[in-house]
């Protein structure tokens, strides 16, 4: 099972407030104690959403909407993607995080859909393009690494 682990933003994240050494040392020995266990599959930081930008779909329009974003209690400052067995491990891995603010903070668990979860509207030609696209995306990853 992969579950996508979301740190929620804080007014500081938001702000462009960097992590202490302490903290990104902490950060760096638990990323370690993922990776040795095989659970840790990806790891990033977010800019804050000054940065970004939201696409609106309305049917066939869309429209581009500039950040800053107001609600900060619903942006994501950073993510991981780990592989494990069940949400149970997960939390159990989450509840080792360092606190990954000063003060209060929030982390989400969300389990992310495998092939199987779509049932047959998957079909076989459909499933045979994810993993095509998932080897090729596997082989630019080794390629920019070189």
């Amino acid at each position: 099972m992969r579950f996508m682990i979301i740190v929620k933003a804080t007014k500081n994240s938001e702000a462009g407030v960097m992590p202490d050494e302490k903290l990104l040392t902490a950060m760096g020995k638990y990323n370690e104690e993922l990776a040795k266990a095989g659970v840790l599959l990806a790891a990033e930081g977010l800019q804050p959403t000054s940065k970004g930008a939201r696409v609106k779909f309305s049917g066939n329009r869309r429209s581009v909407i500039d950040g800053p974003f107001a609600e900060t209690k619903e942006l994501i400052a950073g993510f991981w993607l780990w592989q494990v067995k069940s949400k149970e491990e997960a939390i159990e891995w989450v509840k080792r995080c360092p606190n990954p603010f000063p003060g209060e903070s929030q982390i989400e668990i969300r389990q992310v859909f495998e092939a199987e979860d779509f049932g047959a509207e998957f079909t076989p030609e459909l499933r045979e393009q994810e993993e095509r696209l998932r080897a090729q995306s596997k082989q630019r990853k080794k390629d920019t690494k070189r």
